[in-house]
C-alpha cells in the first residue's frame, strides 16, 4: 500500500500523518489501525508493561517511528525500549523487543520484511500477535514460532492471561 510519489527521509522526518505511516525507501506505507479489538490488545499490553517497566528497566512506546535502516521507519504497535536509551523523538537504538498487534486486514505474508528489518536493526525479541485467533508467534530467530509464553530477558509477558484480562 504505497503511494506513488517519491519523499525524502527529512520530509517524512518533518511530517505527522494520521495515523502515522511508515517510510520504506522513499515510499509512504499506510498500516492497518483503529478496529476496537487491535487497540484493546494494545491497551492491554501496553499497561502490563508499563507495570513492570521500573522493574525491568524499560520504557513501552507505542506507535512510535522506529528507524530500522539508513531510509526505512517502521512504527510498531509496541516498542520496549531499554530505560537506558538515548534516543530523542524516534528509536535509533535497537530496542529489546518489538510488538505487531495483527488487525483484520493483515496478512502474515505482508509481516515478512518488517521483520527481517526489525532483525537488520539488531532487535532479539520480535513478537507477533493475533487478537482474533488469540494466538502468538515468537520471530525473533526468523522463523515463526506459535507460542503464547513470551521471554526476551528480564520482559516477560504471558498472552493467556493478558487475554483474560480483556474479557473481565
Amino acid at each position: 500500500m504505497a503511494t506513488t510519489a517519491t519523499i525524502s527521509v527529512a520530509e517524512y522526518l518533518n511530517s505527522s500523518y494520521e495515523p502515522d505511516m511508515e517510510y520504506v525507501d522513499g515510499q509512504l506505507e499506510e498500516r492497518n489501525v483503529g478496529e476496537i479489538e487491535h487497540s484493546r490488545l494494545i491497551a492491554a499490553l501496553t499497561a502490563w508493561f508499563v507495570q513492570h517497566a521500573r522493574e525491568w528497566q524499560i520504557e513501552p512506546l507505542p506507535d512510535v517511528r522506529t528507524q530500522v535502516g539508513p531510509t526505512r521507519f517502521r512504527v510498531p504497535d509496541i516498542v520496549l525500549s531499554a530505560r537506558s536509551s538515548t534516543d530523542k523523538r524516534i528509536v535509533r537504538e535497537a530496542p529489546l523487543v518489538v510488538i505487531e498487534v495483527l488487525s483484520p486486514e493483515d496478512r502474515i505474508s505482508r509481516y515478512h520484511q518488517r521483520i527481517a528489518d526489525y532483525r537488520a536493526m539488531g532487535i532479539k525479541g520480535i513478537w507477533v500477535i493475533d487478537p482474533e485467533d488469540r494466538c502468538g508467534w515468537d520471530c525473533s530467530s526468523g522463523n515463526w514460532i506459535e507460542t503464547t509464553e513470551f521471554r526476551m530477558d528480564p520482559v516477560y509477558m504471558n498472552l493467556t492471561e493478558i487475554l483474560a484480562t480483556l474479557e473481565a
